[in-house]
Order: C-alpha cells, then structure tokens, then sequence
C-alpha cells in the first residue's frame, strides 16, 4: 500500500490530483490525523495548524503529490421559507452559532431535531436531505472558529455552554454577545 504525508495544504483551485479523499464537515477540520485516499493509499497528515478544509483544496504530499479533498455527503436539514422569512431564520440558526450552508432559496444546517423543531415553530420548512456540507466560514475569512465550540454536545438549541451554565448552577449562557433566551 502506498504510503503519503502532507504537511501543507492548498486551497481550491489547484493542478491536477494523483488521488482523492472524501470527509465530512467534522472530518474537515483537523491537524494531525491518519487518512485513506480514495485508491486505498495511506495519507498521514501533520499540519503546523489545525485547519478547517473546504471542498477542492488539497493535500499537498511530501513527495510532491497532490491529493483533492471532496465533502461527503451526510445527513442534513434543509430549511426553506420565503425570502424575507429565510433571512430572519437565518439570524436564529447564527445566533445559536450552528453553521450553516446560505443559497438563494434554503439554508442547510447539520441534522439537529431540536433546531428542526424549533425553526418549524418559526415559520421554517424543514426537510431532512443528504448531501454534503460546505457552510459559511469565518467573518475573518479563517473559517471555524477554535475554542469557542456550540451545539453537537446537547439537544439544547442554545448550544452547549447552556448545558454547562446550568451544571454550575449559573442558569444562563455568559458570553461577550448578547442571545434571545
């Protein structure tokens, strides 16, 4: 079996790929981590940084080799409405700092029955769907932010610092900015 190691990554718009690897949303962030191509090659990959990964960047392998990075598919909701009803759903889904994908006529967030329920209490329709996901990056540019994780852990759609503040007996999310609670 081949064997490649990357150090390097670059993003989309590259030369030609000698081999491809397909990761989901969460698989698309990382730093240091032992990957098998699309062919079946071991790719060990050793980032100076942990690095959020769009579709069509690549893997740039020591050897010179340049491996595509594709999203998978995984489950998803789809969240349609009106125009001006899909801005305002939108304002929520960011307010709880669930990722979202934003298109002209839906929003896709990760698969989630507290956020579906609460966004159909909203006005939303919701649909559960399969595709990949490739949501908004950072304001800055740099894509997810570190440190600074909501959501996934509990089915609170406040995010998991709300899990957190009520274990310690505070009650209430405690950031920098303000929520609708």
């Amino acid at each position: 079996m081949e064997r490649h190691t990357a150090r390097e990554i670059e993003r989309a718009g590259g030369g030609p790929a000698v081999d491809r690897i397909t990761l989901d949303y969460e698989g698309r962030f990382l730093r240091r981590r032992s990957l098998t191509t699309t062919s079946g090659a071991s790719l060990l990959v050793d980032l100076a940084e942990t690095v959020s990964l769009n579709q069509g960047d690549a893997f740039l392998t020591t050897g010179g080799a340049r491996i595509a990075i594709d999203a998978a598919a995984e489950p998803l909701i789809e969240v349609t409405a009106p125009p001006t009803e899909l801005v305002r759903l939108a304002w929520h889904i960011g307010n709880r700092h669930m990722p979202a994908q934003i298109e002209p006529a839906r929003l896709l967030i990760q698969a989630n029955h507290v956020m579906a329920d609460m966004l159909a209490r909203l006005g939303a329709t919701t649909r559960a769907v399969r595709e990949p996901f490739t949501p908004e990056g950072g304001a800055y540019g740099s894509g997810r932010a570190q440190g600074h994780h909501h959501g996934g852990a509990t089915d609170d759609p406040r995010g998991s610092h709300a899990a957190d503040d009520d274990r310690h007996g505070h009650g209430r999310h405690v950031h920098d900015h303000p929520h609708d609670h």
